[in-house]
């Protein structure tokens, strides 16, 4: 290696973040491993490179002793005193044996030393910056489908496994995608961005990206329940008496809530206003349908719901659908029951 070898470290090391020291000390411990495995040699040997002029030497490091038993790795105090008058026993010696063609091997290692670091300092650069993106949206262009769609996030892939994919949703070549960051892994291999369509968290960022209410800290987000794909409740709150929380929201003639929901392809979005009442917010959570009244058992978290008779399968949902994302939404166990059936099971009650 040359000097003009340790300028373009010096370069690179500016470049790329990487100090030149940290790069020398890297070349010197790989070519430790390169004199060893070229040379058969199983001395402790000492690999110093000049970071001036570029120079590579090898030295065979050994203990001066009075007695030798292993000539690799030991030197007679008569020996070593030849070399240096000041040696004494216990000292370590360093005697240069730095083969001929070890410069041309000395070159290879150290290319291929920079190259791996180069990468490491790229994907750690990857890392830092993804890693306080978790929780946040990020917009790539799908670039591979199988199982796992695979998603160009500019610098890195990003990856969507089929549990964080939205049911029935079609994703295809080159589109443009937005997801959400739900881990950043360091491997090995580089970071692994893990992506979700189907997690609560990318409604909350669209919502957030949507309404400005919420990027000013009028409207709050209390509460999200999803089931991806078919539906989703969403409870809003705001700190401005005269700001209408779900009205914000929604949007002039629903336009907010429409890109909402066109992001997620048509997926259902039911917005309702979050009380510190629980009566009043487990009953808003049940939109669209009406509620005549909620009975609570603080002790059990539990409500009981009567609604109108007509209302009961719109209260309760496709399958339950209605009613169980009220309950991830309020975090209370709900039972919903008819007018007709709260007065029977009332009358028998009497009766008894």
């Amino acid at each position: 290696m040359k000097a003009d070898f340790i300028q373009a470290l010096d370069e690179i090391g500016k470049e790329k973040g990487i100090s030149k020291e940290i790069l020398i000390e890297a070349i010197e411990a790989a070519l430790i491993s390169a004199y060893k495995r070229n040379f058969g040699s199983s001395q402790n040997v000492e690999v110093v490179i000049d970071n001036t002029t570029g120079d590579v030497k090898v030295y065979a490091q050994k203990d001066v002793v009075e007695q030798v038993e292993d000539e690799l790795l030991e030197i007679s105090l008569e020996d070593a005193k030849e070399i240096d008058n000041r040696y004494s026993i216990g000292d370590v010696i360093n005697i240069e044996v730095t083969p001929k063609n070890f410069g041309r091997i000395a070159a290879q290692t150290a290319k291929q030393v920079v190259v791996q670091r180069i990468r490491e300092a790229e994907r750690d650069i990857i890392y830092g910056d993804f890693i306080n993106r978790e929780n946040e949206i990020v917009t790539g262009i799908i670039q591979k489908l199988n199982n796992n769609v695979l998603v160009d996030l500019g610098k890195t892939e990003g990856i969507l496994l089929p549990a964080e994919q939205i049911p029935n949703e079609t994703y295809n070549h080159n589109d443009r995608i937005k997801a959400y960051i739900i881990e950043v892994k360091k491997t090995s291999k580089g970071p692994q961005i893990l992506l979700s369509r189907s997690h609560p968290g990318l409604v909350k960022r669209l919502f957030e990206l949507e309404v400005p209410e919420i990027q000013e800290g009028i409207v709050d987000i209390f509460s999200i329940s999803r089931e991806a794909g078919s539906r989703t409740k969403i409870a809003v709150y705001s700190n401005n008496e005269n700001v209408d929380p779900v009205g914000a929201c929604v949007g002039q003639n629903g336009t907010r809530v429409k890109a909402v929901v066109d992001e997620l392809n048509g997926e259902k979005i039911d917005i309702v206003n979050w009380s510190k009442d629980p009566s009043v917010f487990i009953a808003n959570s049940l939109s669209p349908a009406k509620v005549l009244d909620v009975q609570i058992n603080e002790d059990e978290k539990s409500a009981s719901i009567i609604v109108p008779d007509y209302q009961l399968s719109l209260a309760i949902g496709k399958e339950g659908q209605n009613a169980r994302l009220a309950a991830k939404l309020t975090g209370w166990k709900i039972d919903i029951k008819s007018e007709t059936q709260y007065n029977d099971e009332s009358s028998e009650e009497i009766e008894e």
